[in-house]
């Protein structure tokens, strides 16, 4: 996993700035998530960390022996193209209203981003998602990784209500099931 450098902040990025520290991976969760981390930051006049993490398809257990250089190097400007995306779907040209950071950094999502939130004056936002049972036994939460071991404070953000009724579209088109035009009229 490479380390996040601190050094290559910038003029905002000195000691005593605040940061809020968004994780992104462009699902709807992370730009909900996205944008409360934008509003907390405007309330708090800090600056917007976006953390894209990433990892070879497969992982790294095929990279051990060696890492081909020109693979890993097209999979880290896939990872900063869809980091640009989900900016652009999260914000558009008129952007967060406050001064952004953006980090693409191979490894695994919930230790990225405890790396990028490393103070304890930072603030670490991320999507909750939706969780059951077997999502939960699945796809490990990035959340519950990062609120048990963050040293700053950590919103776990709900997914929008309108992440829910798409959803809920998803099944009806999954199934196949009629749509009933009465709902459309409540």
């Amino acid at each position: 996993m490479n380390a996040i450098q601190h050094e290559e902040r910038g003029p905002m990025g000195r000691p005593g700035d605040r940061r809020v520290v968004a994780g992104v991976s462009g699902s709807l969760g992370s730009l909900t998530a996205l944008h409360r981390a934008a509003a907390e930051a405007r309330l708090t006049g800090a600056e917007l960390w976006a953390v894209l993490a990433w990892e070879p398809p497969g992982g790294d257990i095929p990279h051990r022996g060696g890492p081909c250089p020109a693979p890993l190097t097209a999979w880290r400007e896939l990872a900063g193209e869809r980091l640009l995306e989900a900016l652009d779907a999260a914000f558009s040209s008129a952007g967060p209203g406050v001064p952004l950071q953006r980090l693409v950094v191979r490894g695994k999502p919930g230790q990225v981003l405890l790396e990028a939130a490393d103070r304890p004056d930072d603030l670490l936002v991320v999507g909750a998602g939706a969780r059951g049972r077997l999502r939960r036994a699945l796809w490990p939460s990035v959340a519950r990784h990062c609120v048990a071991r963050a040293c700053c404070p950590v919103l776990a953000v709900p997914p929008s209500p309108l992440h829910h009724a798409l959803d809920a579209v998803h099944r009806r088109n999954t199934w196949k099931l009629p749509l009933n035009t009465r709902e459309l009229a409540d």
